[in-house]
């Protein structure tokens, strides 16, 4: 995901905010913990429209981080398809990982997704090279992978589910929705649905890992079609199931039966 960025509608509220009234209400002052979950979200990269929804494909990092998170593996692949060389691919993945690097400094945008992919694909390059495996290549983002769940089953027994940190955030909930048992529910699911895409990967690829040269191509595939694509459609979907029940309004008063009242 990308790095923070200044989000001029992080104060404006939209159709998913609960709460949501025609008539503006007394000012509050955000609670400390309202605005750790506001810097939570920011830090994780995500991001709203301009009418108070999530935007999943910026929270993904745009066009041009889902490129930079898939290309090194891309070109891996491509290259070590073509020449069975292990050294030689492992350095087209590296320079292709720099090559956005180079580009962010040219457009002087904020470094940290670029440079956090050079050191992934360093590391897995590396593991790749001293094992001397090609699948190996892909090996670090298993245990990555598993980061990621344990601490999002964790977040959910402990009823501070990441979804609700994050899309909190976006609706304009900061924490009040801990104190809604059926909103805590609705967020626990929403991370269900998250740690389930994570653990589909690991279903899916692992075993194509442990098949050694000959899964290689698949599990290169996999990889790149249950990267950012499968992301953005769970938290999308995590996002849907999630959204607060719109506001009942008020009951207009009804005029009672019987005669009218004598003058």
């Amino acid at each position: 995901m990308t790095a923070p960025q200044p989000d001029p509608s992080a104060g404006s509220q939209g159709p998913d905010t609960p709460g949501h009234a025609g008539t503006p209400g007394p000012a509050q002052e955000p609670s400390p913990m309202a605005g750790l979950a506001a810097e939570y979200a920011a830090k994780a990269g995500l991001h709203r429209t301009h009418d108070g929804r999530v935007d999943v494909l910026r929270s993904a990092g745009g066009i041009q981080g889902i490129a930079e998170s898939i290309a090194p593996g891309l070109v891996f692949l491509v290259a070590f398809t073509v020449t069975r060389e292990l050294t030689l691919s492992l350095v087209a993945a590296l320079a292709a990982a720099a090559v956005f690097t180079v580009v962010r400094l040219v457009q002087r945008k904020p470094l940290t997704q670029a440079l956090a992919g050079v050191v992934g694909v360093g590391i897995s390059a590396w593991l790749a090279n001293t094992t001397g495996k090609a699948e190996d290549f892909y090996l670090p983002g298993f245990f990555t992978n598993a980061g990621y769940i344990l601490a999002m089953v964790l977040s959910i027994f402990l009823k501070w589910p990441v979804a609700g940190l994050l899309f909190g955030f976006i609706r304009n909930e900061g924490l009040d929705w801990r104190k809604d048992p059926a909103r805590v529910k609705a967020y626990q699911l929403g991370t269900w649905i998250i740690v389930a895409v994570l653990a589909l990967r690991l279903a899916v690829q692992v075993p194509l890992y442990l098949m050694g040269p000959d899964g290689l191509a698949a599990l290169a595939t996999t990889r790149l079609i249950m990267g950012a694509p499968l992301y953005i459609l769970g938290v999308w979907i995590a996002w849907l199931v999630t959204r607060p029940a719109p506001a009942q309004p008020a009951p207009e008063s009804q005029p009672k039966d019987g005669p009218a009242a004598a003058d």
